[in-house]
């Protein structure tokens, strides 16, 4: 874990990424009426390790939050079970290669939408970068939801099923 954690360090010190190389996508918190205010962005990056996820979020709980690409490209409500499910219209952690499982970011199972949790200080931010090595190039994300839940990821379906993450908090769409 540690080797992660240096590796992800090294890489948002190195600057591997060049403007042309970068996507940028605004997360807004997901309400049950839809979109809500923004809390920042969060900027994409390809290395040579996999995509680089850049937060610079604020105002929201301190500690770990659950952070995922979804299968879909919309951050709409949507109803399950007669109930408002913010954010709803992502649909699931993005798997294209059909696993239905929740893994760790850097094993080669599991869903490829499973990225490092994000760590909010205290107060309330995030900009500590994360490194996704199953996701190789950006253009593979375009269409699909960038999401922050509002709890944390054990990277596992036990003893909570998708790492016990829990309702979605804050969505963007991947242009």
């Amino acid at each position: 874990m540690k080797t992660w954690i240096a590796l992800s360090l090294a890489l948002a010190a190195s600057g591997v990424a060049h403007a042309a190389d970068t996507v940028k996508v605004e997360l807004k918190e997901a309400t049950a009426q839809g979109e809500g205010k923004s809390i920042g962005s969060v900027t994409l990056s390809e290395s040579p390790y996999g995509v680089v996820f850049t937060p610079s979020l604020a105002g929201v709980a301190p500690g770990v939050h659950g952070f995922h690409v979804h299968a879909n490209g919309s951050c709409a409500p949507t109803q399950a079970d007669g109930k408002p499910v913010p954010a709803g219209g992502a649909g699931g952690h993005w798997d294209p290669d059909n696993t239905g499982k929740h893994s760790f970011p850097w094993d080669d199972g599991g869903h490829r939408g499973d990225l490092p949790a994000l760590i909010f200080t205290a107060d309330g931010k995030a900009e500590q970068p994360v490194l996704a090595p199953k996701i190789k190039h950006l253009a593979d994300l375009k269409g699909h939801a960038l999401m922050v839940h509002v709890g944390g990821d054990n990277h596992s379906d036990h003893p909570a099923a998708l790492g016990g993450g829990g309702a979605r908090f804050a969505c963007g769409v991947i242009q």
